[in-house]
């Protein structure tokens, strides 16, 4: 197992990003993220970084990210900040009445479909397996039938 740098960051978990599993080792001090690298000790990545991976430091650290939901209305040219709860009830409202006007109980010949095709659903690779399980569960007890995950790079 490798050392802690000596400038007395710590040495957190070694948790990989994605499901590409490249294992980092993210440094921090007063809150901060100072250093990611790839861990050693890994079977999976043996110290290497993917591009996703590499970058990983530029991501949390970026004075561009943003930390607040944006919102652009229909046939509007610009972005406005909303609050969280506010945009999550936008979402339930909208799938709520997607799912109404669209479900559909059987078909022509009667067979059982209890489904909505007017949805889907694409992971992104960022996500872990126990979420990506969350969200296969939640999203097919909707009914929503296309339900794919880009873990590829």
């Amino acid at each position: 197992m490798p050392e802690a740098p000596r400038d007395g960051r710590r040495r957190p978990l070694d948790l990989p990003h994605c499901a590409v599993g490249c294992a980092q080792l993210v440094y921090h001090k007063d809150g901060k993220v100072t250093q990611i690298e790839g861990d050693p000790a890994s079977p999976v990545s043996r110290g290497r970084l993917c591009p996703k991976g590499s970058a990983a430091e530029s991501l949390v650290n970026s004075p561009l990210r943003e930390y607040r939901v944006k919102y652009r209305r229909p046939y509007g040219s610009s972005w406005e900040a909303l609050p969280l709860e506010r945009a999550l009830e936008m979402i339930a409202d909208r799938v709520i009445a997607t799912r109404a006007a669209t479900w559909e109980d059987r078909d022509e010949r009667g067979r059982l479909l209890n489904r909505t095709m007017a949805m889907a659903h694409l992971g992104g690779a960022t996500l872990d397996n126990e979420e990506n399980y969350l969200i296969k569960k939640l999203y097919a007890g909707l009914g929503i039938v296309a339900i794919e995950n880009q873990a590829r790079i």
